[in-house]
């Protein structure tokens, strides 16, 4: 079973184009057990936050199947804070509760964090796991 922490952008992302990546890879979760989703309080209340912006026009009914898919296969984690630069601080708990139990960190900001094999675009994922070809 492969590891994961989303990024609240890959939850959006998916959210608002249900054929996109991080959608192909939300549903992975959801319908298939073949991903493990690590997160922990703070990463599930950016979760709720953003996708209940107005702006962002996200119906509740797919906000709550969101939320809700990741309560009830996701495990809580509780990471060690780490000490390494972040561009943008409110990232770190992504990158922390990944690097604590080992997974694999989805995002389409690479930028906001270190370089890391364990941080990975959507694309990046999909190839890994077979999905998609690399071009």
């Amino acid at each position: 079973m492969t590891k994961v922490v989303f990024d609240t952008n890959i939850i959006v992302s998916a959210a608002l184009s249900p054929n996109g990546n991080p959608a192909k890879i939300l549903s992975m979760v959801a319908f298939k057990n073949d991903i493990q989703v690590y997160y922990n309080d703070v990463i599930l209340a950016e979760y709720n936050d953003v996708l209940s912006r107005l702006r962002l026009n996200i119906p509740i009914e797919i906000q709550n199947r969101i939320i809700n898919a990741i309560n009830r296969t996701g495990i809580i984690i509780n990471p060690v804070i780490s000490v390494i630069f972040m561009p943008d601080e409110t990232d770190r708990v992504f990158y922390d509760t990944a690097k604590v139990c080992g997974a694999i960190l989805i995002t389409g900001n690479t930028k906001h964090f270190p370089i890391e094999p364990f941080i990975m675009t959507p694309v990046e994922f999909l190839h890994k796991m077979g999905i998609i070809e690399k071009q």
